[in-house]
């Protein structure tokens, strides 16, 4: 069976076809490490571990690279303003994204290189650009890349060049506010601002820009020429754009086969706002409750092409759905359905394998397995083997089921007993509490005459 995927560069859907046969390079946006990662930052992060999984599943080798930024605007201005070092500020944020993906059962990368141990190969792709005469020197002591100088400019993000547009117009900043194409700069001059947080250069001391940092370590480590590049919709223009130009102007070869980009994460039904307090880290998550299987239910529900909202109130159901499916895997492992051997699988496996290999269709590749799942309960002691062979390749891709029962009731007991004493001291609102985390764990509390009982959240 073929596997087709959204290819943002030439929009449609094409057959995926690898450079090398059975091998897959692939290079995924990482983490600005300035700031603790939010939930829709994960969103792109989780749909990058989907695909990775998906890939592996159909039988790929997959090698991936994802980048760690610790060199650029932001984490400049947030090492100035609390008066830290680069490094210090980095290495906890990076530290801390680590924990996240580990916690959130993120497949991890061969590899996470950081822009600041790449800072001489970004110089001598610049050297390269200017010698190409696709780079200059501006006034300002910086170097710009010269848009004009490469013809398939704009053709991923679908910008057109105005012929207006030539080195007057300059932006030295990374990011941009509006889909404005302008020469973009490699090598930033070194300012006041970035107080001692610069390295030396044939131009003067200064840093990189954040969009070489991208194409110097993707081709270090990949090659000039590899299979996948991801990230989300907001990096479509400037950065992917950039990254193509300078890459392609470096090297005169193509760069990369297949952009793929996940869309925005909306929360709650509105865009996600600090003023609107609907900005969530996974620190801020865990806090609410959430386990990680319910925050990847959640983000992997919708198609990674669609606008999705993350909610709060739809804990309930995701822990619902979470739930069945771990207390479904774990009635198989009690009828001994994990020491049968074979590989077969049933009918519906290939209706959820032609889901996820139609453009990763996630909502319909859920559907066909929760039918499948509901129906396969009426008779579990039947056919084991073929449902715990799709029990595990299901969870080989989506990363739901939950830790085993045994695991959860030792917890859970010791919920149990806080609550009990909690009533014994007539503290209602702290026995409520418990009782809500009880039921984050898949039980449900029944107040008996007999004291407190237990049963497992259908």
């Amino acid at each position: 069976m073929q596997f087709f995927i959204y290819n943002s560069i030439t929009r449609r859907k094409e057959l995926f076809k690898p450079i090398h046969k059975g091998k897959v390079s692939m290079y995924t946006c990482g983490p600005t490490v300035y700031d603790f990662s939010h939930i829709g930052n994960f969103r792109t992060f989780i749909f990058q571990d989907l695909l990775k999984r998906w890939l592996i599943h159909l039988g790929y080798n997959v090698k991936h690279i994802m980048n760690i930024t610790d060199v650029d605007d932001k984490t400049i201005k947030k090492s100035m303003q609390s008066n830290l070092s680069l490094k210090t500020i980095t290495e906890n944020y990076t530290s801390e994204f680590m924990n996240d993906i580990m916690w959130l059962k993120i497949n991890p990368a061969d590899n996470y290189p950081k822009a600041t141990d790449h800072i001489e190969d970004m110089i001598k792709m610049i050297e390269t650009l200017i010698f190409n005469k696709m780079a200059y020197v501006g006034g300002d002591g910086s170097v710009y890349f010269d848009i004009s100088s490469y013809k398939n400019y704009g053709k991923l993000s679908n910008i057109i060049i105005k012929q207006s547009t030539k080195r007057n117009f300059r932006r030295l900043q990374d990011e941009y506010q509006v889909n404005d194409p302008q020469d973009f700069a490699l090598w930033k001059k070194r300012k006041l601002s970035d107080g001692n947080i610069f390295w030396n250069s044939p131009w003067g001391q200064g840093r990189p820009g954040w969009h070489i940092e991208c194409s110097a370590m993707s081709i270090k480590l990949l090659g000039t020429h590899f299979d996948i590049h991801c990230g989300g919709v907001d990096n479509i223009f400037p950065h992917h754009e950039n990254e193509i130009a300078q890459s392609v102007g470096s090297t005169g070869e193509k760069f990369v086969n297949y952009w793929i980009h996940s869309e925005h994460l909306m929360v709650d039904g509105s865009k996600m706002s600090k003023s609107k307090s609907n900005f969530y880290t996974l620190n801020d998550l865990k806090e609410k409750g959430f386990c990680p299987q319910s925050i990847r239910f959640q983000l992997l529900s919708g198609h990674y092409r669609t606008k999705i909202t993350f909610s709060l109130k739809k804990k309930h159901e995701s822990d619902k759905i979470i739930n069945r499916i771990s207390n479904f895997y774990f009635d198989l492992k009690r009828f001994g359905a994990d020491k049968m051997q074979g590989h077969h699988l049933p009918e519906a496996y290939e209706s959820f394998k032609s889901c996820l290999n139609n453009d990763l269709d996630t909502p319909g590749a859920l559907a066909v397995f929760l039918k499948w799942m509901k129906e396969a309960n009426k008779n579990i002691d039947s056919d084991l083997r073929e449902k715990w062979n799709f029990m595990k390749v299901f969870d080989s891709v989506f990363k739901f089921i939950k830790q085993e029962p045994e695991k959860i009731e030792t917890k859970v007991k010791g919920l149990l007993n806080d609550r009990e004493k909690a009533r014994d001291r007539k503290d209602w609102k702290k026995a409520d509490q418990l009782r809500a985390k009880i039921l984050e764990h898949g039980w449900i509390i029944e107040d008996t005459k007999d004291g407190q009982k237990l049963k497992k959240n259908a």
